[in-house]
């Protein structure tokens, strides 16, 4: 029997009590967050990176992975920041990603509808659906079963069946009431918990659900905070537990109404993303600096592409440097390319060698006070 199944759904209970320390925990979290945020300069750099990790990694959440460089760009594009010196230009599905995940935080005040749900699945696909694929596109679901499903074709594990396409316009009915008229006494957080688990459940459309359910949960948060930018990223937070995402949702759906457990988990995540939200503010404000000092450094689009993906991930992906092999690697060049670019970088004090030498030879940034571009030329707003 599936959650939808239960004589009482969707009566959901939960043990209020055993969630109490975290929901303060969290709140203490959010306004030291926010009120931290509000001090800095970088407001829009903070909600542009904010921006890049929700697309990027509620994408990769579904397994799909979309170029960091076309997304920065869009995200500049849609805040109104420079693009000049940007190495990738915006496609259309990185486009339409970040329209809707604006949407969902900027205008958080807007009812949400049906009609509403339907144009950002749309967005989602704005190719159409391929030339092997017969999704719905900006509709719900077709009358076949929706069934969650891996493993091999002749011997496929089923994870999960939505309610029947029957029913669905009255369940996602009862949602969007709820949604629109919570009850008084109900947490915010714990609303964008429960919301998010009781969307994903029915499974309206044919594919999407997942990024769908994150847009609306983001947008319960931002309804929750009073405040549409925003300075974390809950899908970056799940990605980082992706396959207990999977599991702490597939035994949900199999189990009773009593969701203690999950919204347990759901706080565990949000307070993850809320904790890791100062090292990314610290990062920005380098980046920004970085970017202040090299303002006039004349570089190619390659060098930018590395540097920008230096800055991004610092600390994370790049411990021990990077060498002419991951260079050579991330700018799609020659081994001859990639080692003029670095020492083209270094000479210029973007980069500094660290100990080593011969075929081990690797860089890091140059962070702090340097020698600033050797350039005689700008190629604009780098970010």
């Amino acid at each position: 029997m599936y959650i939808w199944e239960q004589p009482d759904w969707p009566r959901f209970r939960w043990n209020h009590a055993a969630l109490n320390a975290q929901l303060n925990a969290i709140r203490l979290l959010q306004g030291r967050l926010l009120g931290g945020a509000e001090s800095v300069p970088e407001q829009t750099e903070l909600e542009m990176d904010a921006l890049i990790q929700n697309a990027i990694r509620t994408s990769e959440i579904e397994g799909e992975h979309l170029d960091a460089g076309s997304v920065r760009s869009s995200v500049a594009k849609h805040l109104g920041l420079p693009q000049g010196g940007l190495a990738s230009k915006p496609t259309a599905k990185t486009e339409s990603l970040v329209s809707l995940l604006l949407e969902a935080t900027h205008r958080p005040d807007q009812p949400l509808s049906l009609e509403r749900l339907c144009q950002w699945q749309a967005l989602l696909f704005p190719d159409g659906p391929g030339l092997l694929s017969n999704i719905r596109i900006g509709d719900l679901r077709g009358e076949q079963p929706m069934q969650v499903v891996s493993g091999r074709i002749d011997r496929p594990r089923v994870h999960f069946e939505a309610p029947p396409r029957s029913q669905l316009e009255v369940e996602l009915s009862t949602f969007l009431d709820w949604f629109t008229h919570p009850p008084a006494e109900l947490d915010p957080l714990l609303r964008a918990g429960l919301a998010h688990l009781w969307l994903i459940t029915l499974h309206p459309f044919d594919d999407g659900n997942g990024r769908v359910a994150r847009a609306v949960t983001d947008r319960a948060l931002a309804q929750a905070e009073r405040q549409s930018v925003r300075f974390y990223s809950l899908s970056a937070a799940i990605m980082a537990q992706r396959q207990a995402y999977y599991e702490h949702l597939e035994e949900t759906q199999k189990g009773t109404l009593e969701i203690t457990e999950w919204l347990a988990w759901f706080l565990t995540v949000l307070e993850d993303a809320i904790q890791q939200a100062p090292t990314r503010v610290a990062g920005v404000m380098t980046k920004t600096r970085f970017w202040q000092q090299h303002a006039t450094t004349l570089l190619n689009e390659r060098q930018i592409k590395v540097l920008n993906r230096l800055l991004d991930t610092a600390g994370e992906a790049f411990e021990q440097g990077i060498n002419a092999a991951k260079y050579k690697s991330m700018a799609r060049v020659s081994k001859a390319t990639a080692t003029r670019d670095l020492t083209d970088l270094m000479e210029k004090g973007c980069l500094r060698q660290l100990p080593g030498g011969g075929r081990s030879t690797r860089y890091t940034l140059a962070l702090g006070p340097g020698r600033g571009g050797k350039g005689d030329g700008s190629k604009g707003d780098k970010r």
